[in-house]
């Protein structure tokens, strides 16, 4: 039998697994929005970011002029804006699995730069044939409007 440590080990481990995949869908996506950046790397979203409530920790970098580098509670991300329909999508890859998956997100700063709202873009509405880019940043601008393209958001404070 295990013990109480263990359980709990494994338990908090879990949490944290769920966490990373509510706030990043699940990187269930083949490819990105779009095939390349649509504009570069914002400084207002680089720095130190704290969810809401404390629990988790988000670092956004610079790559290099296009591309974030985002290390989220322990997980190593890619990232880069992926504009259609004048909504900031941000194409987000693991690159800490072996199959590298995609997460769509869009990013809402607020003005003062401190606020920052990552709602996702709901895994449910975008069809499983959209396999190629083009098809799947059509499929957003057709759907822009649609109110449940939309689903979980996580938000988060900038550390100062």
């Amino acid at each position: 039998m295990p013990s109480s440590n263990w359980i709990y080990r494994r338990l908090g481990f879990g949490i944290a697994v769920s966490l990373c995949i509510l706030a990043f869908t699940a990187c269930e996506y083949e490819v990105p929005i779009t095939s390349s950046p649509t504009r570069k790397v914002q400084e207002r979203l680089l720095g130190n970011w704290i969810s809401q409530d404390g629990k988790e920790h988000m670092r956004v970098r610079r790559l290099d002029d296009n591309i974030y580098i985002v290390y989220y509670d322990g997980d190593l991300f890619r990232a880069y804006h992926s504009d259609v329909a004048n909504t900031p999508f941000v194409s987000v890859q693991d690159i800490n699995s072996n199959d590298r998956k995609y997460a769509y997100v869009v990013w809402k700063l607020s003005d003062d730069s401190k606020h920052l709202r990552l709602p996702s873009v709901n895994r449910d509405v975008i069809p499983k044939e959209k396999k190629n880019s083009t098809a799947v940043a059509k499929f957003l601008e057709e759907n822009a409007n649609n109110p449940d393209l939309l689903g979980e958001e996580i938000q988060f404070n900038k550390e100062t």
